[in-house]
């Protein structure tokens, strides 16, 4: 089975520790971004895993490339030119401290590609299943018409799709956010929402749920998946459940929506080490479920625990084992030693 991911790869610069920005005197460099981080996940679980982007063509977008490589990401079809990689800040949050991102991705090279960087007859050549997220079309009309290029021809080649919603509003607005993802869900097989991203996309809103209280209602977000299928008819409807005691402290557990059915995963309550990264990780995971033929409770199990080991793991990318993600969703979360 083989993927490609195409988006955004960004430079991560972040204050060691739980160091606030006007404290750092250094910032760790790291690498990551929605889609990359789902290719180093489905790579690192053994799938022949691509991605696609536009990197300048200097020495920091060779060294976010070999990155990708270390983890056996096939990047063959990147393209280069433009000037510069984007680069996030990452200032990690605790216990009621909230994580603070700022965004220096101005004019990076992804933003300035254009139809004529990708060949989609020939980077699908073979390819099983296409993903993206809503951060990639969010950048500008060009990165959209080209996102909508992709799952047109991903539909027509057979090639299944998946699509992340991960609204942003330091990138546009809901009524863009709306207003291009309602042109390109119609392509998608799969998406993946929180509990917010459904409302802010495209209005559908899950009752009796209130993000910062940490109290979710299940029947709610049924409804809200029912919303989803019945607007854009995907086949799987996921949404992460994400109950936010505090920066540190989270539980969180999620939802499968497919054959008018829905199931929920075991939650978890998770002690934080790096957030960044969690939802792709949960993506990752789906995704290899569903192309390797896992039931859909299966699946999602196996989604969540995914996730939720990466919640664990330091840097954007998860970097877990097959065998370590099987046995937390098999119900051993106990920590213990593996001797």
């Amino acid at each position: 089975m083989k993927v490609v991911t195409f988006g955004e790869i960004m430079l991560r610069l972040s204050p060691h520790g739980y160091h606030r920005f006007t404290q750092a005197d250094s910032f760790e460099a790291t690498y990551g971004g929605g889609e990359a981080n789902v290719a180093v996940s489905l790579s690192n679980y053994g799938m022949d895993a691509a991605f696609v982007t536009k990197v300048p063509e200097h020495a920091i977008g060779q060294a976010a490339v070999n990155d990708l490589r270390r983890y056996g990401v096939d990047t063959s079809k990147i393209v280069r030119g433009g000037e510069r990689l984007g680069i996030y800040y990452l200032e990690k949050g605790a216990s009621q401290r909230a994580s603070q991102v700022i965004y220096d991705r101005a004019h990076s090279s992804i933003a300035t590609a254009k139809q004529e960087d990708f060949n989609w007859d020939e980077i699908f050549d073979g390819v099983d299943w296409f993903h993206f997220t809503g951060i990639t079309p969010a950048l500008n009309d060009d990165v959209a018409a080209i996102c909508l290029t992709a799952v047109k021809k991903a539909r027509e080649l057979g090639v299944k799709v998946s699509c992340d919603l991960n609204y942003r509003n330091k990138l546009w607005s809901k009524e863009k956010a709306n207003e291009v993802m309602s042109g390109l869900m119609p392509y998608v097989d799969l998406v993946v929402a929180n509990e917010e991203d459904a409302y802010d996309t495209f209005g559908i809103k899950a009752g009796n749920t209130d993000v910062t209280s940490g109290e979710l209602e299940h029947d709610s977000y049924i409804d809200v998946a029912r919303q989803l299928n019945e607007k854009f008819g995907c086949e799987y409807i996921s949404i992460t459940l994400r109950e936010s005691v505090s920066a540190s402290i989270n539980n969180w557990a999620g939802m499968l929506y497919t054959g008018g059915k829905a199931y929920f995963s075991p939650t978890y309550k998770i002690h934080i080490v790096d957030r960044v990264g969690g939802g792709d990780s949960f993506g990752g995971g789906l995704i290899y479920s569903v192309l390797n033929g896992k039931k859909p409770q299966d699946a999602i199990n196996f989604a969540v625990a995914a996730s939720c080991l990466k919640h664990t793991v330091q840097g954007d990318y998860n970097r877990v084992s097959i065998q370590e993600v099987e046995t937390l969703a098999g119900g051993d979360g106990s920590g213990r030693v593996q001797r």
